[in-house]
């Protein structure tokens, strides 16, 4: 897999991480996703962020999350945002490419392009301002979550992907193609947390708030 992401990086023009960068996993680990109805709560909670960046009234934000029982899947940070618009709005702005990258995991996506945004994946969210239900929308998308084995490898281009992107900018070079280190580092966000690794050295999966994107 290692090798894989490797290819990948050298097709892609990019500085390759040191040959001991770290694994995200243990050779003896399973790997699973998160519930599917928990990855689909994460992105209509990420939908809803991004539509109070952009005028969503919180009072709308706030029931439509209510109605739709989510608001015990909202982390603070993300309820002080939405209720008072407290907190970087850019910051929560950046939650499209881990939208992005959660909406792949699902397969409402097709690719997940490392030079570019998916296309249209704004029209495959809850329709939040014609009062589409979080339950209506899920049986509109019908996600087919993708092979867990799949995600992972994902997940390890991506982590690579992160220290080449971050690199390229410390030495001030550009990227490739239409994104950034911040969209790749939302990308890989969304896969840490969708992708479970089971094994001895492993603590239960954490909150989205708790995935560590320091190493």
């Amino acid at each position: 897999m290692r090798a894989a992401s490797f290819q990948e990086l050298t097709r892609l023009g990019v500085p390759l991480p040191p040959d001991t960068y770290p694994l995200v996993w243990e050779p003896s680990d399973a790997v699973e996703l998160r519930p599917t109805g928990e990855l689909e709560a994460r992105v209509a909670i990420l939908h809803v962020l991004l539509e109070r960046c952009f005028g969503m009234p919180p009072e709308a934000a706030e029931k439509w999350l209510d109605g739709n029982r989510l608001i015990p899947d909202v982390t603070e940070p993300e309820w002080a945002f939405i209720s008072e618009e407290v907190g970087d709005r850019q910051s929560f702005i950046l939650h499209l490419d881990a939208l992005s990258g959660l909406a792949w995991v699902l397969g409402i996506s097709k690719t997940l392009d490392p030079l570019a945004a998916p296309p249209r994946v704004l029209e495959q969210m809850p329709d939040l301002l014609g009062g589409e239900s979080f339950e209506a929308w899920r049986a509109r998308i019908l996600a087919a979550p993708r092979d867990p084995t799949v995600v992972a490898a994902a997940l390890d281009l991506h982590y690579c992907l992160d220290w080449s992107f971050q690199e390229l900018e410390r030495q001030g070079l550009p990227c490739p193609g239409e994104l950034n280190a911040n969209a790749i580092g939302q990308r890989r966000w969304a896969l840490e947390w969708a992708t479970v690794f089971v094994g001895e050295f492993h603590e239960p999966p954490g909150g989205w708030e708790e995935v560590d994107l320091s190493v």
